[in-house]
């Protein structure tokens, strides 16, 4: 095995954490609605990422979830979301009992296509989902101008992608909302947590009430202005996430440096394609670094086998998945709406050849980054 064997763990942590848990711990406030802490981490994330209101919860899927239930979206509604990404994507849009509809992605990017995604608007969409895969921001002009020109919500699914920024700005706020993920292998973690972000005061109000049982901001314990859910963060997460939020700029530079480095040594090997650079993306979030590779099956194996053990296949695309195909049908037959069938080649061919490195293999050494490009290249062309 190569100088990669030893590469960090995640998540890294240290007496911060463990100080900031301590201190939730002996306030006896464990919960938002008595404690400050949650309030507080929502203030500095919305202030990270630039936008004007942060709503944090359990997860990243029921962030998704919400986001669409504050811009409306309901029963039998269409919301478009890409097929290659993780299922709480189009998930989230059922639980809220609308149709997701699998638009084709770019396979030089693995990003929704903001063509094919205008070519599956019906009467029936309210919303696109734009995800920014592995930390890549999404071609968020096109996306905006597609919303607008339909009077559609756009969604930024930035789960993978804290820090990360288009054109100057960071994602999150540059669409109608933006959801985030805190889950363990995320770039910041609590072990699960989420939030959605958005410059609206309207929507921010919505997502409160949402996730606080229908409760108002500032309104009575007993006072229930719609019907919402208890999604709230508790302190000790958010204790953590301030900790890990501090923590973000220096890890996210490692991680930029180390993704350029294996970018520059692997850009020219026959059989690996890369994604192109785009202007545009002004920070790119590192939580997955994306390599095609066709014969990848191979290579994967011999990847293991060198000790690069956390290698992942990628997703296996969603408008291919039995469970959110029949759950989406149950809907349409029951409304008597048509089903949207999904064509989606590039999905499926970028789901036979592309590999993914997670996030904590550029948290390494130099020296490290160097041996992983070196094994990589030895077993694509072997």
């Amino acid at each position: 095995m190569g100088g990669h064997a030893m590469m960090p763990d995640w998540p890294e942590y240290g007496d911060e954490e463990a100080k900031a848990l301590l201190e939730v711990l002996n306030s006896g406030h464990w919960g938002s609605t008595s404690g400050e802490v949650v309030a507080t981490f929502e203030r500095e994330f919305a202030e990270y990422q630039q936008a004007g209101h942060a709503v944090c919860l359990v997860n990243g899927t029921l962030a998704i979830a919400i986001a669409l239930r504050a811009a409306g979206v309901g029963i039998g509604d269409e919301v478009i979301v890409p097929p290659y990404t993780f299922i709480a994507t189009a998930s989230a849009a059922l639980f809220v009992g609308a149709v997701p509809v699998f638009a084709d992605i770019d396979p030089d990017t693995h990003l929704l296509d903001p063509v094919a995604a205008e070519a599956a608007v019906t009467s029936r969409t309210k919303a696109v989902v734009v995800v920014h895969l592995a930390g890549r921001p999404a071609d968020m002009d096109a996306f905006r101008a597609l919303g607008a020109r339909h009077g559609l919500t756009v969604i930024e699914d930035a789960a993978q992608a804290h820090g990360a920024a288009y054109k100057g700005r960071p994602v999150g706020a540059i669409g109608d909302l933006g959801t985030f993920s805190f889950q363990s292998s995320k770039n910041i973690t609590a072990g699960e947590g989420g939030a959605v972000l958005t410059d609206s005061a309207e929507l921010a109000g919505a997502l409160y009430s949402l996730v606080n049982v229908g409760r108002v901001p500032g309104g009575g314990w007993y006072q229930h202005e719609t019907v919402g859910y208890n999604l709230r963060l508790t302190e000790f997460q958010a204790a953590i996430l301030r900790v890990q939020l501090r923590r973000h700029p220096r890890l996210q530079e490692l991680r930029e440096r180390n993704a350029r480095l294996l970018t520059e040594l692997l850009s020219d090997v026959d059989g690996i394609q890369l994604a192109p650079e785009d202007p545009a993306i002004t920070a790119h979030g590192r939580h997955l670094f994306l390599l095609r590779i066709p014969g990848r099956d191979a290579v994967l194996e011999s990847l293991t086998a060198a000790g690069i053990t956390r290698v992942s296949p990628g997703y296996v695309p969603l408008h291919r998945n039995a469970a959110v195909l029949r759950d989406s049908q149950a809907i349409t037959t029951r409304l008597n709406q048509p089903y949207p069938e999904a064509n989606c080649p590039n999905a499926d061919q970028v789901s036979t050849d592309t590999i993914w490195l997670p996030q904590p293999y550029l948290l390494g050494t130099e020296d490290q980054t160097r041996s992983i490009a070196t094994t990589i290249t030895k077993a694509v062309t072997a």
